[in-house]
């Protein structure tokens, strides 16, 4: 009796099958055990815009915090001030994470003017604070499952108003 249950076993079908079953379970217990990326805004700078956008070049540091390299073929983020979406941006860019390592990265994105007078008016009605607070969302794209997504939080520091800074009146 147990030899026939061997050989049922043995079955090209289901040997197959076993053999993707065990696979599809040790590749996904790998992949619970990788930390998250880590992502932090070092940089933002100007770019030419067209008519009433804006853009700018965020510059992301990713470190991995992993064993094995991340590669990753594009990026996408948004960024969001005062809880309310302010740009977006996308970038073919490709490369990798080392093992344990961390690179920068430049995407554009593009800000519209609505976008830039919510903000204003969201400033004007609020009290002035010297810090805004941001939440970046996004995604390395590639790799097996489509990449991995991310997200950041953090404060921006705005310029204090100086004492020498004109009034206005007479």
């Amino acid at each position: 009796m147990a030899l026939h249950a061997f050989r049922s076993l043995l079955h090209p079908a289901r040997l197959t099958a076993t053999l993707v079953l065990i696979l599809f379970v040790t590749g996904c217990a790998s992949l619970a055990q990788r930390d998250p990326v880590r992502i932090n805004v070092v940089g933002i700078a100007a770019l030419p815009g067209q008519g009433m956008e804006m853009r700018l070049a965020v510059k992301l540091r990713v470190q991995n915090p992993n064993d094995d390299a991340i590669e990753f073929d594009g990026v996408a983020l948004e960024l969001e001030v005062n809880d309310k979406l302010f740009a977006t941006g996308v970038s073919a860019s490709k490369g990798s994470v080392p093992r344990f390592g961390e690179v920068v990265i430049e995407v554009p994105v593009s800000v519209s003017a609505m976008a830039v007078v919510r903000q204003a008016l969201g400033m004007i009605e609020g009290k002035p604070a010297n810090t805004v607070p941001y939440v970046l969302r996004g995604r390395l794209g590639g790799g097996l499952l489509g990449g991995r997504r991310f997200s950041s939080t953090g404060t921006l520091e705005l310029p204090a108003p100086t004492k020498d800074m004109p009034q206005g009146g007479s």
